[in-house]
């Protein structure tokens, strides 16, 4: 098994001075070692545009300048894990997305300015996108856990609701963002109820691996790389996430095991998803790493 507590932390901070971008480094001494938030929104603004939306491969799985609405996804999550998920700078971003929504007032996966531009091939540029769940939902549940208010969530809310509603065959990335559409919506009772249904349609669809130890047995979804699951902690972040009520102690505590142990010999997590370009991966890793560790310490793994 992998090592837990300090070791677990003294290696992933090895890894990140190592291998990190600045934005990663920066985040890392933010949540671990007392770093200021300043430094995290300095490096962030490397990134921004002045469309007020964020771009130069935030997501490293986009490549080149323009704004785009996953990249600017990122964004809002960096500023929410500093507590600066307001203020004038959010109401820009609102602009931004309502500059670059479809007709139903939602976020398309993939904007078509990125044309042009390096892209990962499982993200095709379209002229005309549809909305999709995948990009909005997140957006929009972090920014009312963040008491954000402004026009484009009224509609972009709607969207989501009906979504999440209409959700019948799914894969788990569009369920990792309904789940964040639903921790942060106001109504809560709603949200309940439409969480616990989709904890029915995981278990019911094998959308998560329940035994790592027989994870070669778990069908992946179309598309997705050879042995691109979802687990447990995948859905439950934190202890608060609805998805927490979709399993039992054991089944979280063992995909909690099986996360420390997926830490590599150089102190970083591997990325899960398909690797198209040399760069992406590494940019990936700390980024996957940063959010390993911040769920290990959401689950008291002993991380400081």
């Amino acid at each position: 098994m992998a090592g837990t507590g300090a070791n677990t932390l003294a290696r992933a901070e090895q890894f990140i001075w190592l291998t990190a971008r600045v934005l990663e480094q920066r985040r890392f001494a933010h949540l671990f070692l007392e770093g200021s938030a300043d430094a995290v929104e300095t490096a962030l603004a490397a990134h921004l545009n002045d469309d007020g939306g964020y771009g130069h491969a935030l997501e490293p799985d986009l490549r080149g300048p323009v704004s785009q609405p996953l990249h600017t996804a990122h964004a809002l999550s960096v500023l929410d894990s500093i507590g600066r998920c307001g203020g004038l700078r959010v109401e820009r971003i609102c602009r931004y997305l309502t500059a670059v929504s479809t007709k139903e007032g939602a976020l398309p996966a993939l904007h078509p300015s990125q044309r042009g531009y390096p892209a990962a091939p499982f993200i095709p540029v379209v002229d005309n996108p549809p909305a999709e769940l995948l990009t909005t939902g997140p957006v929009v549940g972090l920014l009312h856990r963040n008491r954000v208010w402004h026009a484009w969530l009224f509609r972009a809310t709607d969207f989501c609701w009906a979504a999440v509603d209409a959700l019948e065959q799914s894969h788990p990335y569009e369920i990792e963002a309904a789940i964040a559409f639903l921790d942060g919506v106001p109504d809560r009772a709603r949200a309940e109820a439409a969480a616990d249904r989709l904890g029915h349609l995981v278990r019911e669809q094998h959308l998560v691996v329940l035994d790592p130890r027989r994870r070669a047995e778990y069908p992946v979804a179309p598309g997705y790389a050879p042995g691109e699951h979802h687990f447990p902690y995948d859905y439950a972040r934190t202890p608060g996430s609805f998805a927490r009520r979709w399993f039992s102690d054991a089944e979280l505590q063992t995909s909690l095991d099986h996360l420390a142990d997926e830490q590599q010999a150089d102190g970083g997590w591997p990325v899960g998803w398909r690797e198209w370009a040399p760069g992406t991966a590494l940019e990936g890793r700390p980024i996957v790493t940063l959010k390993a560790l911040q769920t290990l310490r959401a689950y008291g793994r002993g991380l400081r």
